[in-house]
């Protein structure tokens, strides 16, 4: 059961959180269309999809990547607001224990972080594919319409690499497909140009076929030949902006595909599939921080905690773009990339919780 204290609390930490939201993304909004009011007086841009395909789906895109930094310094806030009031030395004074003070704070905590993971996971995705086709059709077109040096595995010990290719036009360049048995090639087939059909299969122009077997090499040639490959172009011509548009289910079944098939790319949506799961937890390490440093009355007030809060909040969003990079090149897994940030929080948290007062 919630005591009185505890709804105050409540009602003013997601109060905050929420205000701050609504305050800072009006901002945002404002300066995005001074970037693209150029973008959006075209007359084939029609105002409906700029306010219901756009900003509808970039609000909360915004809203839900900075909720860890939008979490924290609603803490300090009104948490600070508190101490100067001498409202935290009252309750502690009555009777009330730091770690029962806390309680409040971590249920709005778990509000905010389930929140967030929901609409992470399965909202979020589908406004974001609507959101980037808007942006790729009236502003900037990034859809990756073109790649190098393609290399995944179709099949099981079956190999095939494009030196190119490009979708406007269906066409791979400097193909070839390679089949193993255990650790001996069995078959090689290489060809000047591929072209994508349907359902998988692909024409393969001016071929060479080489097969080995007993020491022996067949050699066949060819103009053209329908193969299946098992695979099409949406399997490697994947951006960045994709991943977005995946649902946490979605996320997690592509990653297998890829890993199975050696796509280089599966790395940074690994990364991605663990940010989502790691954001939980920041929420309450954010708060127990916030918390902690807020609830002391200082000399700096407001502007001190501010300060330090948003030193720790940059610092956190550095440190996590810093792991990313590091899982990117191979130094790091993509797991531990995503949580580091908050095993090393952990400790700050414990340690400035310590110094709380009691």
């Amino acid at each position: 059961m919630f005591t009185t204290i505890d709804r105050y609390i409540l009602r003013q930490f997601l109060g905050t959180y929420f205000f701050s939201i609504l305050l800072i993304l009006s901002v945002a909004v404002v300066f995005d269309i001074n970037e693209k009011i150029s973008d959006f007086l075209k007359p084939e841009v029609p105002l409906r999809a700029i306010i219901f395909d756009y900003y509808l789906n970039f609000i909360p895109y915004y809203a839900n990547l900075f909720s860890p930094l939008f979490t924290f310094i609603s803490v300090i806030f009104f948490t600070t607001k508190l101490a100067e009031n001498s409202e935290i030395i009252a309750m502690l004074a009555g009777g009330i224990s730091f770690k029962r003070l806390m309680r409040p704070y971590m249920f709005s905590a778990a509000v905010i972080a389930i929140l967030t993971f929901l609409l992470n996971s399965f909202l979020i995705p589908p406004a974001n594919k609507t959101r980037i086709d808007f942006q790729n059709q009236y502003i900037k077109n990034r859809k990756m319409t073109y790649d190098e040096n393609i290399q995944m595995e179709v099949q099981k010990d079956v190999f095939v690499y494009f030196g190119s290719y490009n979708e406007e036009i269906n066409t791979g360049y400097q193909f070839s497909m390679e089949k193993f048995d255990g650790n001996r090639l069995v078959s090689r087939l290489t060809a000047v140009r591929t072209e994508y059909a349907d359902s998988g299969h692909w024409m393969v122009h001016n071929y060479v076929i080489n097969n080995y077997k007993d020491m022996k090499q067949e050699v066949i040639t060819g103009r053209t030949i329908d193969t299946l490959l098992h695979i099409q172009p949406s399997d490697f011509l994947v951006s960045l902006e994709d991943m977005e548009t995946m649902t946490t289910p979605q996320l997690s079944k592509y990653i297998s595909r890829q890993q199975e098939r050696g796509v280089g790319n599966a790395k940074l949506y690994a990364i991605e599939l663990h940010k989502r799961y790691a954001a939980i937890m920041t929420a309450f390490l954010l708060t127990v921080i916030g918390l902690s440093l807020s609830a002391r009355k200082l000399k700096g007030g407001l502007g001190f905690n501010i300060a330090i809060g948003l030193g720790l909040s940059f610092g956190y969003i550095l440190f996590t773009t810093a792991t990313s990079t590091f899982a990117v090149s191979g130094s790091m897994s993509p797991w531990m990339a995503a949580w580091l940030p908050n095993f090393v929080y952990l400790f700050i948290a414990a340690y400035i919780y310590t110094r709380a007062p009691r």
